[in-house]
């Protein structure tokens, strides 16, 4: 698996269901979302600004693509729902044949812009490292086949490495690419 083949196979509209644990809530939350993910064109006006905004360029890109959910949870209250929703613009930098950088507009523990790591295991799996202001992630997402594939993720706290938060999704591909 490269990183072509992993946009392209995650191309699509997705149902996923994620069970969370916080660890420092001492909750667990079950979590129904629907995922949809579509390529962008490089020469979107928002890859042009992350892009100018970062110290790569432009030819560096691989395929760009935008993650889109809506979620909704058990643990919530119904006033945090709208919460529950956003999308998220992702620019593959590759460095070498299986690893490299995503740029991303919007992280996955904090809603700010954030640079992650990533790399393919022998298996296909990907493995996607983030730092942030507060915490760090660790996310696995891997295929079982084309229309179903697992993500899981670990958040530490940065300072401590304290585990805060553990999550398991299935997700299964409703539509190809939208």
């Amino acid at each position: 698996m490269n990183i072509e083949q992993f946009v392209a196979q995650s191309l699509g509209e997705w149902k996923a269901m994620r069970s969370s644990h916080s660890l420092a809530f001492k909750q667990f939350e079950e979590i129904i979302s629907k995922i949809i993910i579509k390529p962008l064109d490089i020469n979107d006006s928002n890859i042009q600004e992350l892009i100018e905004d970062s110290i790569y360029k432009k030819e560096e890109m691989v395929q760009p693509f935008q993650i889109e959910w809506q979620a909704e949870s058990n643990w919530e209250e119904d006033s945090e729902q709208k919460d529950m929703k956003g999308s998220s613009i992702l620019i593959p930098i590759l460095r070498r044949s299986k690893n490299g950088i995503i740029i991303r507009s919007i992280g996955y523990t904090e809603k700010v812009r954030a640079i992650s790591y990533f790399k393919f295991l022998e298996d296909g799996t990907m493995i996607l490292s983030t730092q942030y202001n507060q915490s760090t992630a660790e996310e696995r997402i891997w295929f079982i086949s084309n229309s179903v594939r697992c993500r899981s993720s670990v958040v530490r706290s940065k300072d401590s490495s304290a585990i805060l938060q553990t999550s398991f999704s299935s997700e299964v591909k409703l539509r190809g690419n939208p």
